[in-house]
């Protein structure tokens, strides 16, 4: 009964850590893009699969971000109190986690089709690469971006099975957004990236000028979502999703300022949050609607 109770307390130490319900960013995002590839609900299995290749690949991937930054996080008063450098978990407690993870994903993959399945270690290595960048080049927050932008991809792949141009669209718009949104979230850690001579873009350009960058990338994010409109000849609801994700995006921004960012929280995880549910939501309203 201990044991279980200690493996219980371990898990629920990891699940904080990694911060499952930032899942709530690119799930949607990919759920969409199997609608538009099944062009309506795809079945329970298909469902069931790429949800579980989903929880598995961020899971892996947030905990080897974890386990790779432990000696980073510990240097910033931010992160000093995670469960690794805190000495809660051990460092083999995440690796096996990071193991069972990707497993889950290539089993998942597996399950889903050959391709996915051949595709899921590239996967892997990506999603575990930006866990570095942040040592050695300033576009670590595209490097994240492309992270979670294999998650449209791979949900169209998970249906059909082969490469189209609609989810590369998708994908992009969703590396971009992510991009920009990581830029603000950055904002917190600026002089700590100068002492520990981490790049981000935020501590060589400054609040000001990143919140302007961070601008543009989400104009080209909404930009980029106009091409599944036309490519797939959706409706009128989808377009709605658009208007709104705009209007919270402008939000978003309207709620910092370079001299202000006590906001920042609401801004980061509210609005994003918001953003991606909406526009699943509306976009898979557009699609069963016109079936």
């Amino acid at each position: 009964m201990e044991l279980i109770k200690n493996f219980l307390k371990k898990l629920a130490l990891i699940f904080k850590d990694i911060k499952l319900a930032h899942s709530v960013f690119a799930l949607p995002f990919a759920l969409l893009s199997a609608f538009l590839a099944k062009g309506g609900i795809p079945g329970v299995r298909e469902f069931l699969w790429i949800i579980l290749a989903m929880v598995g690949a961020r899971s892996g991937a947030m905990a080897t971000n974890r386990l790779l930054d432990a000696s980073i996080d510990a240097k910033n008063p931010r992160t000093a109190n995670r469960a690794l450098p805190s000495g809660r978990l051990k460092k083999t407690e995440m690796g096996f986690f990071i193991i069972i993870s990707y497993g889950l994903l290539i089993f998942s993959a597996y399950q889903l089709n050959r391709l996915c399945f051949l595709l899921s270690p590239l996967a892997i290595a990506w999603i575990s690469f930006y866990s570095l960048t942040k040592r050695f080049t300033r576009l670590s927050h595209f490097v994240l971006g492309m992270s979670l932008a294999i998650a449209p991809m791979g949900a169209w792949l998970a249906i059909q099975g082969k490469f189209a141009l609609t989810p590369f669209f998708i994908s992009a718009s969703v590396l971009f957004w992510v991009a920009g949104f990581d830029l603000l979230y950055s904002f917190q850690d600026i002089e700590i990236d100068k002492q520990q001579n981490l790049y981000s873009i935020p501590r060589f350009l400054g609040i000001n000028k990143s919140l302007w960058l961070a601008r543009i990338l989400h104009c080209l994010s909404v930009i980029l979502l106009l091409a599944p409109y036309f490519l797939l000849n959706l409706g009128a609801f989808y377009l709605a999703g658009l208007v709104l994700i705009s209007i919270l995006f402008i939000y978003e921004h309207s709620l910092l300022k370079p001299n202000d960012l006590s906001k920042l929280d609401l801004a980061f995880f509210n609005m994003n949050g918001w953003i991606s549910i909406s526009f699943f939501i509306l976009g898979a309203l557009d699609i069963l609607i016109k079936k």
